[in-house]
């Protein structure tokens, strides 16, 4: 385009599904509309070339609000960190999940592109417990998504594996043919009579590929205590729940530039073994 060009102006006709300027004038104004992967507002001027995304928005009913108490480990007017249970799903066609219980937990953003229900911005598996990063608007779910595709999101997981394994590595084993990497330390070991010895696993994945730490403790033979799917014929803990926890989440809040660092502590289960930790 030759002049600046109000997106207000600009965009009225773009979009199939909203054809006139006064339907793209309030999708604008309920931050529907993303330039160059930044919510805009009506006044934002395009000068050509820019990227211009237009995001459906659920009805309500879409998502059924579950009265479920979570714990809310940081939460701003933008972002939200709980923690999840281990045995529930984070999403999904059921209604007990995470992502239905967000509404009843956290506090709806003020701001103009806020989020009818807050959304994970990445997965934690069925048993797994610990930390979950939520998106409470639309600039957030875009911003959050980018930080896990660069790679700038610090996680660290807590395990007990059983079996005797170096203090300290890297696994590198594909995981559904997609290049994976983990590192890890030993912490503590203790001796066990059915599992030889039980090892506190510090990991920090530098990808986040399905069952990925279980994956890679299970390939070195060290695999996760309680792990259905990877345990050693005749070597499964019953009854305790896998022994995986999301311990810490760091990254730098993509809205406010400032530091995020949030630690949740070990379940009672893994203090059982390791009463020190």
């Amino acid at each position: 385009m030759d002049t600046p060009t109000r997106l207000s102006d600009y965009v009225g006709g773009v979009f199939k599904t909203i054809s006139s300027r006064k339907g793209m004038k309030k999708a604008i104004d309920k931050g529907l509309v993303s330039v160059n992967g930044t919510v805009a507002g009506t006044g934002k001027f395009l000068s050509g070339g820019e990227k211009i995304i237009l995001s459906s928005e659920k009805n309500k009913s879409d998502n059924p609000i579950l009265k479920l108490q979570l714990e809310v480990c940081f939460e701003n007017n933008h972002l939200a960190i709980i923690y999840k249970p281990p045995g529930i799903l984070v999403s999904g066609n059921k209604k007990k999940t995470i992502a239905n219980a967000l509404a009843y937990n956290l506090t709806k953003s003020s701001a103009t592109d806020a989020l009818t229900s807050p959304k994970p911005v990445h997965r934690l598996d069925f048993p797994t417990s610990g930390l979950l990063l939520i998106a409470k608007t639309h600039t957030s779910v875009i911003a959050l998504n980018n930080l896990f595709e660069e790679r700038n999101v610090k996680k660290t997981y807590h395990a007990v594996t059983y079996g005797e394994m170096p203090l300290k590595g890297i696994i590198t084993t594909n995981v559904d043919e997609k290049d994976a990497f983990t590192e890890y330390k030993v912490l503590k070991t203790e001796p066990s009579e059915r599992f030889s010895c039980l090892n506190l696993v510090e990991l920090f994945p530098k990808t986040g590929r399905k069952h990925q730490l279980r994956v890679h403790l299970s390939s070195i033979g060290t695999p996760i205590l309680g792990d259905k799917n990877y345990h050693k014929e005749g070597l499964l803990l019953k009854g305790k729940g896998l022994f995986l926890h999301a311990s810490s989440l760091e990254f730098t809040d993509p809205i406010t530039s400032k530091i995020i660092s949030v630690t949740k502590d070990l379940p009672k289960k893994f203090r059982k073994i390791f009463p020190e930790n």
